[in-house]
């Protein structure tokens, strides 16, 4: 092996070792039999019985889960249609508005979101502010997603089926929405991650009354990281990983179906 791959290869293990050994760590220590992470003492799935029997976590964690699935759905539908009209018409304030809070601090999305909430609305924080804020910086990343899938295809397919007879609708429910699917499903499997484990944004639009699950966490961890909370960050990274594997499934066995789908979609658009 060369001298420059050499080195190419150690930075990138460094790198993956300094991304997945603290995962690595927390899943361990979620079997420890000791509520001080400071040694390992022991193999027991306590701290798994704990946290199905802590009724304040379970609310929290179905509270996120609820959160995170409306703005999965609301994100990507939203998102979809904006990574289609960026794609279509070329206006250059679309990618500005779309974009705009993706690159804002979380920080100031939050603050701006309870000041519009608050003092334009008057509107009561809870879940559905939660669901509303998180939607808002979802959308951006569901756009960029479809808007590059579709930068990548030729526009002569869907031409192809308008030329064939089919109406706006018929072309993109049988053309456009296969050919984008994957992108979609990316969109949404991304939304549902940041809003499940955001805490800024939520911090600021949560008000008073459920609990919600990184709020919980954080007041869990103020005192000492336990086991419980690596358990709980040990089910969602089994959670993540489960989607993240649907999702590859879904694309690689889409794009499996070579050139021959979107011809025989646009013919069918037709009809």
């Amino acid at each position: 092996m060369k001298r420059g791959n050499l080195w190419l290869w150690s930075a990138a293990a460094l790198v993956y070792a300094f991304l997945y050994i603290p995962l690595i760590i927390v899943v361990l220590y979620s079997f420890n039999d000791s509520r001080l992470n400071a040694e390992w003492v022991g193999f027991t799935l306590f701290w798994y019985k704990a946290l199905f029997n802590n009724t304040e976590m379970l609310l929290a964690a179905r509270n996120s889960l609820i959160i995170a699935l409306c703005t999965s759905f609301c994100a990507t539908l939203l998102g979809t249609m904006a990574g289609l009209a960026i794609h279509r018409y070329k206006l250059k304030v679309l990618p500005v508005l779309v974009f705009t809070p993706v690159a804002m601090p979380e920080i100031l999305l939050g603050v701006s979101i309870l000041l519009f909430f608050l003092q334009v609305l008057n509107f009561t924080l809870g879940m559905v502010s939660i669901i509303i804020a998180h939607t808002t910086f979802c959308i951006g990343f569901v756009a960029i997603i479809v808007r590059a899938r579709l930068q990548g295809m030729d526009e002569s397919i869907f031409e192809a089926a308008r030329d064939l007879g089919a109406s706006p609708w018929q072309t993109f429910r049988l053309v456009t929405l296969p050919l984008i699917m994957p992108a979609v499903v990316a969109g949404a499997l991304m939304s549902f991650t940041l809003s499940i484990d955001d805490f800024v944004i939520t911090f600021f639009t949560k008000g008073v009354g459920e609990p919600i699950l990184p709020i919980q966490i954080y007041t869990m961890i103020k005192v000492a990281v336990t086991p419980e909370v690596n358990a709980i960050s040990t089910l969602l990274m089994l959670l993540t990983l489960i989607m993240i594997s649907m999702a590859a499934r879904l694309e690689s066995s889409s794009s499996s179906e070579g050139s021959a789908k979107p011809r025989k979609t646009a013919k069918q658009a037709a009809k």
